[in-house]
This record gives structure tokens, C-alpha cells and sequence, in this order.
């Protein structure tokens, strides 16, 4: 199989959807690779990086679109790439197609086949191809709440830590899962107070268990989540539900009861956001106020440390990406029903029933759509 990866044209993304290591082991497997020039760069990866692992360089990304059997991304494909798809080929990267309509209609009408890492599962229930990417989303979220917590960029001048006499910033995390606790141990060893909020009372036990002197829990009822909202210097959003668009947890209303300058961030804003208020942002201009209130929601987060993020995410994707190339995408899905879950749409017909839901689409299930 022809394997393509095309550079990443969304603004301020830097990641690479194929690694060195990731182009070597294609190779390894008898598969040929076309990186397009330049798309390693953001990540720290050179073309000759590239060529010493056995790939081929092409000048442009419509020359890997046009020869390549699957192409491998990181974000879902813009206007100018979707047009560029076509029936049978193979499309395998985040797509978030729950809150993208325009999207969704232009894979449909490409007749490619899509599969997204973000809805992949495992043995567990775990999004195993999210997960690196929530990781690093969680870790990074506290860092740029910080931020957008000083004064100079319109937030509280609160101190996360605070300093002796001055007490430290405080944190709810709406959402006790990876992106969730991820967030929570980095706001709380830099100082904050912190709650996290979830509705699973199996995984407060856990995150009591293992967490208990380092944040604190507190169930998800709307009471409990207005009254932490309403104390917070700082909201990180960190709800997902697999492919579908995130609930709205925190209406605009709510605002009036938050601190003037508190910061928001919302995590989930590559599935809709879980604020009423949000609406997705990039690294150019990440920053808005709606009611004295600011709001970072930036939609691709891990790609400001695309390094870490690139070598993490390729770790994850390599396998997945082997058995579709080694076994091509039917078999390898009849093969693996964990894989068949990130198929979302083929040949024209959605095929993950969340988005049907969110979209108001027709799905057939991924069953039929492989026989």
C-alpha cells in the first residue's frame, strides 16, 4: 500500500500525522511512504529524517493525495484537502465530526472511507488513540489557564500557587477522566486548589484513592458544579462523550455568578465545547471575553507542543496504521472490532450513530458497511 502524509494546513498546528519511526516500519512492512516536503518540521522532523527511514518526498500535497492509497493526518481534513479526496481512498486521523456538519457533507460526497482515532476503543472502553492527545491536553490545560489568568492577558492577576499569606488559585475540573485527572495533577502541583467534578462514583473512588491528598472530589449534580463554578478562578472543561458532541454544562447565564477576569478553558472544544459560551479559537488568537469572563478554547491544544505530542501520538496510531495497510481497512476491521469502531464514514454513508445523532444524519452500522 501507498501510504501519504500530507502537511498539517491548520493554523498553528505543527504536528506530523507519520513519524520517522512510524515511515520505517511501513517500509519494514513492504509498504512505500509519501511524506510531503517540509511536513515533519513543526515537530522537530526533517525531510532527510524522512528519506533515511525509506520514505519518498513529494513536493506538494496534492501530489500525495493524488497517489497515496491511505492518507495519514493528525486533524481533520480542511476544505482545500477534503476536495481532494477521493471514492476508495483510505482517510485516518482525528475527525470530530459530531459538531462539523461542512465536514461531514464533504466526506460524504468524497466517497472515502474515514476512520477516527478518536473513536478507536479498547478492551477496557478506553480511547486508546485520544488518549495521548488527552494526556497532553490535560497537562496543558492548567499551564494555559495560568496564563490567561494574568492580568496583562484580561484575567483575575490570580497566582496559582499563591505565596505565603495569599492564598492559591482555585480550580474545578468538570470531568474525572484522562483529560480530567491529567489537568488536576498539574494545576495542584503547581500550587492551586483543586476539585474535580464527575458523576461516576466509581471513578471519584479511584481518583480519591489514588489522588486524595493531592485534589479533592465532588460529585457532578447541578447544584454542586454551579457552586464550584461560582467560586472557581479558573473552569477547565473536561467532559467527553466518544464521537459525540460534548453536553453543555455551564450555561451563559452562569457566568454572571462567576468571578470577574475568571478563566475558562475548554478541552472539549474539538467535540462543541461543554460551555455554552465557547467557541473554537487558535494559537494566533486564543483568547476571548464574554462577560468579563475569559475563554480559551483553543481546538487543537496539543499542537503547541507538537513535539511531544507528534512522538506520542505516532506511538499510539503506528500499530493501527500497519494492520490497515498490512491487511487493507475491511479486513483489518473484521479482524479487530476495536478498529471497526473508528470507522465513521465509507463510501458515501455515515457510519458512527453519535454523529447520525448530533448531525440529524442516516447511519448504517459499521458491520454492514465492511461485508
Amino acid at each position: 500500500m501507498k501510504i501519504g502524509c500530507p502537511k498539517e494546513i491548520k493554523p498553528q498546528e505543527y504536528r506530523v500525522g507519520m513519524t520517522p519511526n512510524a515511515a520505517h516500519e511501513a517500509v519494514v512492512h513492504g509498504h512505500s511512504v509519501l511524506v510531503q516536503t517540509g511536513a515533519g518540521i513543526g515537530a522537530g522532523f526533517t525531510d532527510e529524517d524522512y528519506i533515511a527511514a525509506g520514505a519518498e518526498i513529494a513536493g506538494t500535497a496534492s501530489d500525495v493525495f493524488a497517489k497515496a492509497d491511505m492518507i495519514v493526518k493528525v486533524k481533520e481534513p480542511q476544505a482545500n484537502e477534503r476536495k481532494m479526496l477521493r471514492e476508495g481512498q483510505l482517510l485516518f486521523t482525528y475527525l470530530h465530526l459530531a459538531p462539523d456538519p461542512e465536514q461531514t457533507k464533504d466526506l460524504l460526497a468524497s466517497g472515502c472511507t474515514a476512520i477516527a482515532y478518536e473513536t478507536v476503543t479498547d478492551r477496557s472502553g478506553g480511547l486508546p488513540l485520544l488518549a495521548p492527545m488527552s494526556e497532553v491536553a490535560g497537562r496543558f490545560a492548567p499551564q494555559v489557564g495560568a496564563w490567561t489568568l494574568q492580568k496583562a492577558n484580561g484575567g483575575r492577576g490570580v497566582l496559582m500557587g499563591g505565596v505565603p499569606g495569599v492564598g492559591p488559585a482555585r480550580i474545578a475540573v468538570i470531568g474525572g477522566g484522562v483529560v480530567g485527572t491529567h489537568a488536576a495533577r498539574i494545576a495542584a502541583g503547581m500550587g492551586a486548589d483543586v476539585t474535580v467534578l464527575d458523576r461516576s462514583l466509581p471513578r471519584m473512588r479511584y481518583l480519591d484513592d489514588v489522588y486524595g491528598g493531592t485534589f479533592k472530589t465532588s460529585y457532578a449534580s447541578a447544584g454542586n458544579t454551579a457552586e464550584l463554578v461560582a467560586q472557581a478562578d479558573m473552569v477547565i472543561g473536561a467532559v467527553l462523550i466518544p464521537g459525540a458532541a460534548a453536553p453543555k454544562l455551564v450555561t451563559r447565564k452562569q457566568l454572571s455568578s462567576m468571578k470577574q477576569g475568571a478563566a475558562i478553558v475548554d478541552v472539549a472544544i474539538d467535540q462543541g465545547g461543554c460551555f455554552e459560551t465557547s467557541k473554537a479559537t487558535t494559537h494566533d488568537d486564543p483568547i476571548y471575553d464574554v462577560d468579563g469572563i475569559m475563554h480559551y478554547c483553543v481546538a487543537n491544544m496539543p499542537g503547541a507542543v507538537a513535539r511531544t505530542s507528534t512522538i506520542a501520538l505516532g506511538n499510539a496510531t503506528m500499530p493501527f496504521m500497519l494492520a490497515l495497510a498490512d491487511k487493507g481497512w475491511k479486513q483489518a476491521c473484521a479482524d479487530d472490532p476495536h478498529l471497526l469502531e473508528g470507522l465513521n464514514v465509507h463510501a458515501g454513508q455515515l457510519t458512527y450513530f453519535a454523529v447520525g445523532k448530533a448531525l440529524g444524519l442516516d447511519v448504517i452500522s459499521p458491520q454492514l458497511a465492511i461485508k
